[in-house]
């Protein structure tokens, strides 16, 4: 049983940092709560037990201070859904006066929601002093904010200092999410094959060279295939390409030769005249792209031979989509690989996907429940699996 799991956190203040950090439209609507969503197992526990919750977390960049439009307020009433219709109070700050006062008349079963850190340039800076102010509100410290793990900040690493070691420790999300990257990158059953799209090859080096040493299989698309194309010799017309990353592309080709890893470039593509949703389309050979067109998505044969890779394999991670999938004609790619993973969970595979386009993939097309795992993570997941110690997770488990 986890440490979380097993704390009795009766009569117990949880100051639990979680990650809100969810986008708004112009009404402070909550457009995506899927962060929100994940928190709430937590949360639920702590209540269950007879505990309270404080809540902290960021919300956007604000510049200078207090800010109405990156205020949690706006999330008070979704948050109180989420819970069942639980009461959540609110504290317009996050150290001052009214956050200490409401928290000490808090009783068990209640919630509070604290301002948004970042209110306080203090919580980026990692400062000692502000950790301790808000370490003061809470008997135990429960870091349930995987998005943010991979920052030093106050509220995700400094104040776990103080905290005896009995008293600070992952939420549920953050346990699910050490597990399953645990589970990928170091327990992982072969085959196993690690798709890695999106736009550049610039992000993804580092994942790519410590995934060269894991996986049997790596299988590369988006717009980041082009420079590899190129780096072959190919011609990608309009395509997107690094021309300063095709140095490296080549290594990396030439690295995954050494180690025995199949690298899948997608052999056809299909191209547009202007990236725009309403473009002129045609399909054609990845490496031999007629000038004036861009390739925006993966072929069919390349979608029929990356599904086949992806079927065959036990263990999968998913980092990035195929194309523009946000348009409707070159979403066929990303889909084609949401469906291939989802037929190798179901046969009893493990999956992995994380990075934020990744999964607004499986959520637009519906197969976030049809994998292992959903990483909420996405700058945080990419960093681990380049081999990164994270911060927010360090202070836990170094311990």
């Amino acid at each position: 049983m986890s440490k979380f799991a097993a704390y009795n956190f009766k009569g117990k203040k949880a100051l639990i940092r979680v990650d809100f950090n969810v986008p708004l439209n112009d009404k402070f609507e909550i457009t995506d709560d899927t962060r929100m969503k994940a928190a709430v197992p937590t949360i639920k526990k702590v209540l269950a037990d007879g505990g309270m919750v404080i809540l902290m977390s960021h919300l956007g960049r604000p510049k200078d201070g207090p800010d109405d439009k990156y205020s949690l307020k706006h999330l008070i009433k979704h948050l109180s859904e989420l819970l069942g219709g639980t009461t959540v109070l609110f504290a317009n700050d996050c150290i001052g006066e009214q956050a200490h006062l409401t928290q000490s008349m808090m009783r068990p079963g209640e919630v509070l929601l604290l301002e948004n850190l970042r209110f306080y340039k203090e919580e980026e800076k990692g400062d000692a002093k502000f950790a301790e102010k808000l370490s003061a509100l809470g008997d135990v410290w429960v870091n349930d904010a995987f998005g943010t793990a991979h920052r030093a900040h106050a509220s995700t690493t400094v104040i776990a200092q103080y905290f005896p070691v009995e008293k600070r420790m992952f939420g549920l999300l953050m346990e699910g999410e050490v597990a399953s990257a645990e589970t990928v990158l170091h327990k992982a059953e072969k085959p196993f094959v690690a798709i890695i799209g999106g736009a550049k090859v610039s992000d993804k080096i580092l994942i790519i060279e410590n995934l060269l040493d894991r996986a049997t299989d790596i299988i590369i698309g988006g717009g980041m295939a082009y420079t590899f194309m190129k780096a072959g010799g190919g011609k990608i017309g309009n395509s997107l390409c690094e021309e300063d990353r095709l140095d490296i592309a080549l290594d990396i080709l030439k690295k995954a030769e050494e180690k025995g890893v199949s690298i899948h470039l997608p052999s056809d593509s299909v191209i547009a005249d202007k990236f725009a949703a309403d473009a002129q389309t045609s399909v054609a050979p990845s490496n031999n792209i007629p000038d004036g067109w861009m390739g925006l998505d993966i072929g069919n044969m390349a979608c029929e031979h990356f599904s086949n890779v992806i079927k065959n394999s036990k263990t999968i991670l998913w980092n990035g989509p195929m194309g523009v999938f946000e348009m409707p004609k070159f979403q066929h790619g990303t889909k084609a690989v949401a469906i291939a993973i989802a037929a190798a969970t179901q046969k009893g595979s493990f999956s992995l996907v994380g990075g934020g386009d990744s999964v607004a993939a499986v959520n637009q097309f519906g197969f976030a429940d049809k994998v292992s795992y959903v990483s909420t993570g996405g700058g945080a997941m990419l960093e681990y699996f380049e081999g990164k110690t994270l911060p927010g997770i360090a202070a836990v488990s170094d311990i």
